[in-house]
C-alpha cells in the first residue's frame, strides 16, 4: 500500500502541480524489508549468532574488575591478581576477535540486502510510466535516487551493525545485572521510564519531520532543475525574479525542517542525559544499602555499577540510531513506494497490452494493431480519441501532424512504453530478439567505450557485428577514425559525439537488437539541416526489412514511407500513400505545401 506525497503549503504559494510519487505506508515498509532479507536468513542468524557470543564473553569484564576490587578490599596476596588478569586479557581477545567476524556477516548482509534494492529500485524505475514520470517532475526520482538510497545505504553500513550489537549488549547487560541481584537490575530499571518516552516522542516526530525533510528537497531539487535546464527560456521571458522567488521559497521550506530535525535531536539528547543520571545514582543506592546489609561484597556492588555504566554507550547508540533509522526509514519508505508503483496491477478500465509472436513472412498477419486507443495525461487533458492503426509486417508507416497531435504519445504507446487508458493495443512479441525498439529525439551516450556503449542493445556481439551495424547506418567511417577506434571512451568525460553521429550511435543498437518492430521518434531531429540527410539515409537503412512506425520531423521521411497517417488534435484524419494525400488536397496536402515551399520532392 503506498500514499502520494504532498508538500504542504508549497503547491499553493507557487502554482505547482506536479504529483509526487507515492511513499510507502509503515507496514508495507517493514514487510518489503523481511522480503529483501529472506533470501539471506542464514547468514543474518549466524552473524546475530557470532555477536551473541561476543557480547557475553564481554560481559565476563565486570565480574572480573569486581573479583579483583574484593583481592585488594580483602588485603590479599599480589599473587591472587594474576588469574583476574590474565583472563581479563583472554576476553579482550576472545571479543574482540568474535565482535569482528560478527559486524563482518552483519555488514555483508547489509551490503547484500542494499544491493538487492538498489537493482530492484532501478529496473522498476525503469519500467515506470513516462506520463507518470512526467506528472511527478525529474527532480522527485533524481532526489530518491541519490538522496534517499544514500542515507539507507550510510543506515545499513554504520547503523545495522551498530545496532544490532547495541540491543544484544542491552538484553545480556540487563540479565547479568539480575543474576548479581535483582535488586541491582530493579534500580537499573528506573531509567527506563524516561528513555521510553525520550523514544516515543522522539519517534512521533521523526518520521513525518524526516519525510517531509526529504520530500521538501525533492521539491528543491526539481525546481532548480527545472530553472537552470529552462534557463534560456526564464531569461528571454524576464522571469528571473519569479524562478528566484520560487527557488529561495523551497530552499527555506528545506532549511525550516532542517533546522526543526536538529532542535529535536537535542531534545532527544538532553533527556537521555537526564535517564542516565537517574539510573546510575539508584545502581550506587542500591548498591550501598547491599553492601551495608551484607547481602553483596564490595567487588559485586561495584561490577553492578561498571555493569550500568557500560549501558550508557549501548542504550545511547541505540536511541541515537533511531535517528538514523527513521531517516533511513523514511527513505526506504520512498524508494518501496517506486517499487510498489511499478508493481500495481492496472486500475479497472485501463486496458492490457497484448503480445503476440510477431511473423514477418505471412502476408496479412498485422504486426501491430491499436484499437480505439485513447489517452490523457491527466483529468480533462486528452491526447488522443479513438486512433486506431493497423501495420503490416514490413510495412513502413510515417505519422505527420502538427506539434500537440499526439504524435509521441502514440508511438510511445506502440511501443510499449506508455500504456493508454482506453483501448486495446496489441504488438509483437520478440522470440531470441527484440519484440520492439523505441529510437527518440533525446539520445543518451553512455560512459564507456563505444564497443560498450552498442553491445547495451546486445551484449554477446562480436567486433565484427559491432563494425557490420555501424556500417550498415553508415557510421564505420568516422567509428573506425576516432582516436581508439571503437575502444574509444565516449560519453559523460570522454569524446564528445556531435548531434549527427549521436542519432547513428542509436541506430547501430537498434540494428544490433534487430527488432521485429521498431518506432522512431523524430530520431533525427537533433542533427540539424546540415546533417538531416545522412541520419535520414541511416534511418533507412536500419530499418530495412522491418516493421516501422515513425514520427517525422522532416515531411522526406514520409515519402519514403509506405503510408502516411496524419493526426491532427489526437485523431487520425487522413491515411494513405504520399502522392495520393499531397494530391487530396486535404491536411497533409497543407502540411506539405507549407514544408516544401519551393523545394523539389523527391522520388520514393
Amino acid at each position: 500500500m503506498t500514499t502520494t506525497a504532498h508538500i504542504p503549503g508549497l503547491a499553493e504559494s507557487d502554482g505547482d502541480s506536479a504529483e509526487l510519487l507515492p511513499v510507502a505506508t509503515p507496514a508495507r515498509t517493514r514487510a518489503a524489508l523481511r522480503a529483501l532479507i529472506r533470501p539471506d536468513r542464514g547468514l543474518a542468524l549466524t552473524g546475530i549468532g557470532v555477536l551473541v557470543a561476543a557480547t557475553a564473553v564481554g560481559l565476563l569484564v565486570q565480574p572480573l574488575l569486581g573479583r579483583i576490587v574484593d583481592i585488594v578490599a580483602d588485603g590479599r596476596p599480589a599473587a591472587d591478581l594474576t588469574l583476574p588478569v590474565v583472563l581479563l586479557v583472554a576476553v579482550a581477545a576472545v571479543q574482540g576477535l568474535t565482535t569482528t567476524i560478527g559486524l563482518t556477516r552483519v555488514a555483508r548482509l547489509g551490503e547484500t540486502v542494499l544491493a538487492r534494492l538498489r537493482e530492484r529500485f532501478v529496473e522498476r524505475a525503469l519500467n515506470l510510466p513516462a506520463d507518470r514520470l512526467e506528472r511527478a517532475g525529474a527532480g522527485d526520482l533524481t532526489a530518491r535516487v541519490t538522496g534517499d538510497v544514500a542515507r539507507v545505504a550510510e543506515a545499513v553500513r554504520s547503523a545495522l551493525p551498530e545496532m544490532a550489537r547495541s540491543v544484544l549488549a542491552i538484553v545480556l547487560t540487563l540479565a547479568a545485572l539480575a543474576l548479581l541481584d535483582v535488586r541491582f537490575l530493579l534500580a537499573a530499571l528506573l531509567a527506563v521510564p524516561v528513555q521510553l518516552l525520550t523514544a516515543r516522542w522522539y519517534v512521533r516526530r521523526a518520521l513525518t519531520l524526516y519525510a517531509d525533510q526529504r520530500i521538501a528537497n525533492g521539491a528543491q531539487q526539481q525546481q532548480l532543475l527545472e530553472t537552470i535546464g529552462g534557463a534560456a527560456t526564464v531569461r528571454g521571458h524576464r522571469l528571473e525574479a519569479q524562478h528566484t522567488e520560487r527557488s529561495a521559497g523551497r530552499s527555506r521550506k528545506a532549511v525550516d525542517l532542517t533546522m526543526r530535525s536538529v532542535n529535536l535531536v537535542l531534545g532527544f539528547y538532553g533527556r537521555l542525559h537526564i535517564a542516565e543520571y537517574i539510573g546510575l545514582a539508584a545502581v550506587l543506592i542500591a548498591g550501598f544499602w547491599l553492601v551495608r546489609d551484607g547481602a553483596v561484597s564490595i567487588g559485586t556492588a561495584t561490577a553492578a555499577a561498571l555493569y550500568f555504566h557500560s549501558l550508557f554507550g549501548p542504550v545511547n547508540a541505540a536511541l541515537v540510531l533511531l535517528d538514523d533509522a527513521q531517516s533511513a526509514a523514511a527513505g526506504l519508505a520512498r524508494l518501496v513506494g517506486v517499487t510498489d508503483l511499478a508493481e500495481e496491477p492496472e486500475p479497472v478500465g485501463v486496458p492490457h497490452r497484448k503480445s503476440v509472436p510477431h511473423q514477418r513472412t505471412e502476408p496479412g498477419t498485422a504486426a501491430v494493431t491499436a484499437h480505439a486507443v485513447g489517452h490523457a495525461y491527466g483529468p480533462g487533458r486528452p491526447v488522443l480519441h479513438e486512433v486506431s492503426l493497423t501495420l503490416e509486417p514490413g510495412e513502413h508507416v510515417a505519422l505527420v501532424g502538427t506539434s500537440g497531435a499526439g504524435k509521441s504519445t502514440l508511438a510511445r504507446i506502440v511501443a510499449g512504453v506508455q500504456q493508454p487508458t482506453s483501448g486495446t493495443v496489441t504488438a509483437p512479441a520478440g522470440s531470441g530478439e527484440a519484440a520492439v525498439v523505441l529510437v527518440t529525439q533525446e539520445v543518451h551516450v553512455f560512459t564507456g567505450t563505444l564497443a560498450e556503449d552498442l553491445r547495451l542493445a546486445r551484449p554477446d556481439a562480436t567486433d565484427a557485428d559491432l563494425r557490420a551495424a555501424l556500417a550498415t547506418v553508415h557510421a564505420l567511417d568516422w567509428a573506425e577514425a576516432l582516436p581508439d577506434g571503437l575502444g574509444t571512451v565516449v560519453g559523460e568525460g570522454g569524446h564528445r559525439l556531435d548531434p549527427a553521429r549521436a542519432p547513428q550511435l542509436a541506430l547501430a543498437r537498434l540494428v544490433l537488437a534487430d527488432p521485429a518492430l521498431a518506432v522512431l521518434d523524430e530520431a533525427t531531429a537533433e542533427a540539424g539541416s546540415a546533417g538531416a540527410r545522412v541520419l535520414e539515409r541511416s534511418a533507412e537503412a536500419a530499418l530495412a526489412g522491418r516493421t516501422a512506425l515513425v514520427v517525422a520531423h522532416r515531411l522526406t521521411q514520409a515519402v519514403a514511407a509506405d503510408r502516411v497517417v496524419v493526426l491532427e488534435a489526437g485523431r487520425v484524419v487522413e491515411s494513405g500513400p504520399h502522392e495520393e494525400l499531397r494530391d487530396a488536397d486535404g491536411p497533409y496536402a497543407a502540411l506539405w505545401r507549407a514544408w516544401s515551399g519551393s523545394r523539389t520532392a523527391p522520388h520514393p
